[in-house]
């Protein structure tokens, strides 16, 4: 369920563009112009937005945000204007190479994404950077964690409803065996996590719960320092409940001292026209706090406004 406030009449294209390209002339940027348009814009008119600049004044409306913003406006803006591909094939290319074993944002957009979303993101990935994304994680990881995480990006998994209870019974029962044998990185984890619909690994792991006692993720919390774990359980998270995996970064990004800018960031741009009413009401519960008084207390200026104006916070 999206935040964003689109306005009911959204004026044409063109004179979208013109007020952009008026927000960059002159001294100074008009920055309050930028927020105004493309924080009340959903991808598809965005998209519109930058294929007509660049036919009108000759350059890609990314290369003018980038000579005219700075530092986590930029960033936030940026990534609102690229197309919903691109952005996930862009963050992937990052998080490939600054690849750490806590660096998770690999399994947050091959289990977030739908399968028809994964495969517009792989192509992007091929258009923007002459290679596959499946051979960039490939590069960048080792062991248990390229082991997991190749078949992840890689995967094209059912999307239906259609759910094999007798296959999820059965499964459950794998997933049971190997964890408590500590065969964490075994084939048979692998494959069902990494193959099996969304509905089906939700039954699988309804099962597992039922027959066992037990969260799957509570088991896999066998040793919190475990980093493998640590992307397991980030994968089941994300692949059946996606908002709460995503209020949960939103928690570690705030409430901490200092603000993880980066996830903050990732999390709003991505998830505003997806999930984020939920995604707030579920940090409201879990905090206390609305998020975006959370949001007004952690950040300032500019990109405090774009994120104010993406997450839907209403002036009182």
């Amino acid at each position: 369920m999206s935040t964003l406030c689109v306005p009911a009449q959204v004026p044409p294209v063109a004179e979208d563009c013109e007020q952009l390209h008026k927000a960059f002339s002159g001294w100074g940027t008009n920055e309050d112009l930028i927020i105004s348009i493309l924080g009340r814009r959903n991808a598809s008119q965005r998209k519109l937005i930058r294929q007509c600049y660049a036919e009108t004044y000759g350059e890609d409306l990314l290369k003018a945000l980038d000579k005219e913003l700075s530092n986590d406006f930029e960033r936030v803006v940026l990534l609102l204007a690229l197309d919903p591909p691109e952005r996930d094939a862009y963050l992937a290319n990052e998080a490939t190479k600054k690849w750490t074993a806590s660096n998770r944002i690999l399994v947050e957009i091959a289990c977030t994404r739908s399968p028809k979303e994964m495969i517009l993101a792989r192509e992007a990935y091929h258009a923007r950077f002459k290679k596959s994304l499946e051979e960039d994680v490939a590069y960048h990881t080792t062991g248990d964690f390229r082991k997991l995480l190749v078949p992840l990006v890689s995967s094209y998994r059912y999307s239906g409803d259609v759910v094999k209870l007798h296959l999820a019974k059965s499964e459950a029962k794998i997933l049971r065996e190997k964890i408590t044998a500590k065969e964490y990185s075994c084939d048979d984890i692998i494959r069902i996590l990494t193959t099996r619909s969304k509905a089906q690994t939700n039954a699988t792991l309804n099962q597992y719960k039922n027959e066992f006692g037990n969260d799957v993720n509570k088991d896999l919390k066998e040793d919190p320092k475990d980093e493998f774990l640590t992307l397991l359980r980030a994968a089941v998270k994300c692949l059946v409940y996606p908002e709460k995996y995503f209020e949960k970064v939103l928690r570690l990004a705030i409430n901490k001292l200092g603000t993880d800018e980066g996830a903050l960031t990732r999390v709003v741009a991505t998830r505003a026209e997806v999930d984020m009413k939920t995604i707030k009401e579920i940090y409201e519960k879990r905090n206390s706090v609305p998020l975006d008084k959370a949001i007004c207390k952690d950040t300032r200026g500019d990109y405090e406004k774009m994120l104010l104006t993406l997450v839907g916070h209403v002036e009182e």
